[in-house]
């Protein structure tokens, strides 16, 4: 099993932003010597207070330099807010630098206002995204691309630099609503999920029409699952659930807020499914979260737990949020880590 650390560079209250970056950025230098496989970023625009990762690509650059064996993921690149060409050329690079070691996770966002603030239609995104993709596969594979589209149209391009990886680097792709995972499958992408509004028993029967897609399309293998979960290992069960508590429930009341705007943006029977989400975010008690969708334990506890969504889910890795919410003094976060690394990961490989 493959594990990560999401991060979403938290900001830091009363202090500059440069301050938020040297914390995060020692975090990610402690995840490779103590040997963990990847480290993701986040994308966030506009919220100032929870996070300073509006450019995970830039970012990713500094990681390439810091370090040289930890894979640096992006999770995920929203490709309808950006230029196709521009995003090609900047995976491109940080592949290069990183001499190989990008993980490139796609997706679209469920982030309403982002949109609005760029000046893109919500509506239009599943289109956006659908060309960008197609784009990004042409003009890393062929010496000269060409394409005419809805939204981008170009002739005779070719990029530099290219990737090191061949064809392109590794791509995973987020899946949040029932319709999209069996469209995953057939592109034949691994798939991000994420258990932020819902148990994970809820994923089971998506996973499922992903991994029948992904074979009836004739894919090799079955299709990898990675999770994105709220997590955080300490000593004992009583101090990591306690330490937790406070930072994930205050993230899980921000959600709330954030679907509520979104849902209220994208009107229609979007919005009636988002609210539905989000009235149960808002009855969440810090039990049923423990029980049904983050993994906060001591090691063996956790251990034991993540064994359990694995054989109910099917798993090939995880994106552990080891800082949910921001609120977890670094000291605790890096003690959470090594615990992650030296006695979880090793019973599971």
């Amino acid at each position: 099993m493959e594990f990560g650390s999401f991060m979403e560079f938290p900001s830091i209250a009363g202090s500059a932003d440069y301050r938020a970056f040297d914390q995060a950025l020692t975090e990610v230098e402690e995840a490779e010597r103590v040997g963990l496989d990847a480290i993701w970023l986040a994308e966030l625009h506009g919220a100032p207070e929870r996070s300073v990762l509006s450019a995970p690509m830039t970012v990713a650059a500094a990681i390439a330099a810091r370090t040289s064996t930890i894979k640096i993921g992006i999770a995920v690149q929203v490709l309808p807010l950006s230029h196709p060409l521009r995003l090609a050329e900047e995976a491109a690079t940080i592949d290069q630098l990183s001499n190989g070691r990008l993980i490139y996770g796609i997706g679209r966002s469920g982030v309403v206002r982002t949109y609005e603030d760029y000046g893109i239609s919500y509506a239009e995104s599943r289109e956006r995204f659908a060309e960008a993709l197609e784009i990004l596969k042409g003009v890393w594979t062929q010496p000269s691309f060409s394409y005419e589209g809805k939204y981008t149209s170009f002739k005779n391009v070719t990029i530099t630099p290219r990737p090191v990886q061949k064809p392109y680097p590794e791509m995973r792709m987020a899946a949040a609503t029932a319709e999209t995972f069996p469209q995953i499958g057939k592109l034949g992408l691994p798939i991000f999920v994420a258990v932020r509004q819902g148990p994970f028993s809820q994923l089971a029967n998506s996973i499922k029409a992903y991994r029948k897609a992904y074979e009836e399309a004739g894919h090799p293998g079955h299709g990898k699952v990675f999770l994105r979960v709220p997590a955080y290992v300490a000593e004992t069960r009583q101090k990591a659930r306690a330490e937790a508590k406070d930072s994930i429930m205050g993230f899980f009341k921000f959600q709330a807020e954030l679907g509520r705007d979104s849902a209220r943006r994208a009107g229609g029977e979007l919005a009636v499914e988002r609210l539905k989400r989000v009235e149960q975010l808002e009855n969440l008690t810090y039990d049923q979260a423990l029980a049904t969708q983050i993994i906060v334990d001591e090691p063996h506890g956790f251990v034991a737990r993540l064994r359990e969504v694995q054989q109910e889910i099917g798993l090939d890795g995880i994106l552990a949020e080891l800082n949910c919410g921001g609120r977890l003094p670094q000291d605790r976060v890096l003690n959470s880590l090594r615990l992650l690394c030296q006695e979880v990961k090793p019973q599971f490989h």
